[in-house]
């Protein structure tokens, strides 16, 4: 007789949920510099080799929780495109400053990009970190993008609207508020990004369909 089928997750999938919660935990607590790859290990209950066979450095651990970040994200089309946007850029705002202040109290007083920063730079400093970043923002825009399309379908936007000219537009002025001039990125500020990515591409009134009605 075959012993009974394992139920659950494989080990190997459970110890990197345990190693990737408690380096969030980390990171928000401990910020980037003081972030500590054998700290993870001791608090996740998993061997540093575990840990370093699946993420060689803490850069590629970071990434990793970065994109998991921003998979928590929803993205979901209303039926109202301008709604959507606003909403979905106020979560990437919320979550952006949460990542610039891990770690440093008195974050919310200063214009460092803290974190974001570093993933930037880390980005920089290994072409496989940078690959997963590139990645990340990649499967992430897509989510979006297909939102931009739908709007489209539905006839919010005009048919020949660029959505990722739109787009940029939008993650553009967030992140160099963020990263180059350290302003915030107030919910009116967002309000008025929106309207001025989307004026240009508002669909018009419908007309009527001239083959459609009869006398």
């Amino acid at each position: 007789m075959s012993p009974p089928a394992r139920r659950g997750r494989p080990p190997s999938e459970e110890a990197a949920l345990r190693i990737l919660d408690a380096a969030h935990a980390l990171l928000l607590e401990r910020g980037y510099d003081r972030f500590s790859v054998e700290e993870v290990s001791q608090r996740a209950g998993v061997a540093k080799t575990t840990l370093y066979r699946r993420w060689p450095t803490k850069d590629h651990l970071i990434v990793t929780l970065v994109t998991r970040m921003q998979d928590a994200v929803e993205v979901v089309y209303s039926g109202d495109v301008r709604t959507d946007l606003v909403r979905y850029l106020g979560q990437v705002v919320a979550g952006l400053d949460r990542m610039r202040t891990a770690g440093r109290p008195d974050g919310a007083h200063d214009r460092s990009a803290g974190l974001v920063a570093e993933v930037a730079a880390a980005s920089a400093r290994h072409g496989d970190v940078g690959d997963a970043v590139h990645l990340m923002f990649a499967r992430r825009n897509a989510v979006v993008l297909a939102l931009l399309d739908e709007a489209k379908v539905a006839g919010e936007l005009r048919a020949d609207a660029d959505a990722e000219t739109v787009f940029d537009q939008l993650a553009g002025a967030v992140y160099y508020r963020l990263l180059i001039t350290g302003r915030p990125s107030p919910p009116d500020y967002l309000h008025g990004l929106v309207d001025s990515a989307l004026r240009g591409v508002a669909a018009g009134p419908r007309r009527p369909d001239p083959g459609g009605a009869h006398s």
